[in-house]
C-alpha cells in the first residue's frame, strides 16, 4: 500500500490508521512494546486513570511513551456528565502544555459503558467553543453523528459494540450510513476483539480504528498489536482496491471458458 496514504484529523497528519490505548497493560514497559509493534503514532490516555504528571511520586507514562515520539489523545474515560468530561480535558490541556486534540467519552451506564448522547452533545459544544479539537465516542446513530459534526467535532467515533466486549462490528449498516454522510474522519471505537474485526472496519470505509482491550487483553499483547497493524493495513488496501460485486445465485468461473476442449 502507498506509504503516502496518511490521514488527517484537525489538521494533524498521521501515518498509521490504528489508534491504540495505553491502559490495562501489566506495566508501562509492556505498553511501550505494544505501541511499537502496532506502528501507531496516536495514543489515547485516560487522564483519570493513567499518570502523566498528576502524581509526582509515581511512574509516569511520559517517561515510557514520550510526546516527542507519539501524539497524545487525552480521553475522558470514567466520566458520566458533560461537566466532568470538560473539567478532565481542561486538566489534560494544562498537564500537556496546551494540547488541544482530545477524545470525548461521556458514559451513561457503568454496566455497559454505552455513551450518554445528550451529555456528549453538551460537552462537545462546550469543548469546541473553548478551542479543543474533539474526537467523539458515540452511539452508532447516523442522526446524532451528524449533530456532533454540526457542533464542530473533528472526528466521529461510533462504537462497534460495547467497550471491552470484543464482540466486533454488530451493525455494519449503521456504520456505513455514518461513513457515507460524514465530512470528517470516522473511526470505529470500542468492541474490536481480534484482527478480523479491525480489517472489516477498514473494508467498510472507516478512516481508522481505535482499540485498547483487544490488544492489552490478549494472551500476548505485543504479538496482537502487530496483528492489528497488519489487519488495519490489509483492510484499508482492500477498501481502496474495491471488492468484487456479490452475486447471489450467479456463479462465475475463475478460469476462461472460451476455447475449452470438449
Amino acid at each position: 500500500m502507498d506509504s503516502q496514504d496518511t490521514f488527517s484529523i484537525a489538521g494533524r497528519s498521521f501515518r498509521s490508521r490504528l489508534v491504540v490505548g495505553t491502559g490495562k497493560y501489566k506495566d508501562f514497559e509492556q505498553t511501550r512494546q505494544a505501541l511499537d509493534a502496532s506502528g501507531t503514532d496516536l495514543v489515547t490516555v485516560a487522564i483519570r486513570r493513567v499518570n502523566i504528571g498528576q502524581n509526582a511520586n509515581e511512574p509516569s507514562l511520559l517517561d515510557f511513551v514520550p510526546p516527542s515520539q507519539f501524539t497524545y489523545l487525552p480521553n475522558t474515560a470514567g466520566c458520566y456528565t458533560a461537566d466532568e468530561a470538560v473539567r478532565t480535558l481542561r486538566l489534560a490541556r494544562e498537564l500537556l502544555d496546551g494540547h488541544d486534540l482530545v477524545k470525548l467519552e461521556v458514559l451513561g451506564d457503568p454496566t455497559n459503558l454505552f455513551p450518554n448522547m445528550p451529555e456528549t452533545l453538551k460537552a462537545t459544544k462546550t469543548l469546541v467553543d473553548e478551542g479543543f479539537k474533539v474526537m467523539v465516542y458515540c452511539a452508532d446513530d447516523p442522526i446524532q453523528s451528524r449533530m456532533l459534526e454540526d457542533l464542530g467535532a473533528s472526528a466521529i467515533m461510533p462504537l462497534a459494540s460495547l467497550i471491552g466486549s470484543g464482540m466486533g462490528i454488530l451493525n455494519p449498516w449503521n456504520l456505513r450510513l455514518i461513513i457515507d454522510q460524514a465530512r470528517v474522519p470516522v473511526l470505529v471505537d470500542a468492541g474490536v476483539g481480534t484482527a478480523s474485526d479491525a480489517a472489516i472496519a477498514m473494508e467498510l470505509g472507516c478512516d481508522g480504528v481505535l482499540m485498547n482491550s483487544a490488544i492489552a487483553g490478549a494472551r500476548n499483547p505485543v504479538l496482537m498489536a502487530g496483528a492489528m497493524k497488519l489487519a488495519v493495513e490489509a483492510g484499508r488496501a482492500a477498501f481502496l482496491a474495491g471488492r468484487m460485486p456479490r452475486k447471489l445465485y450467479s456463479a462465475s468461473p475463475s478460469s476462461p471458458t472460451e476455447g475449452v476442449v470438449r
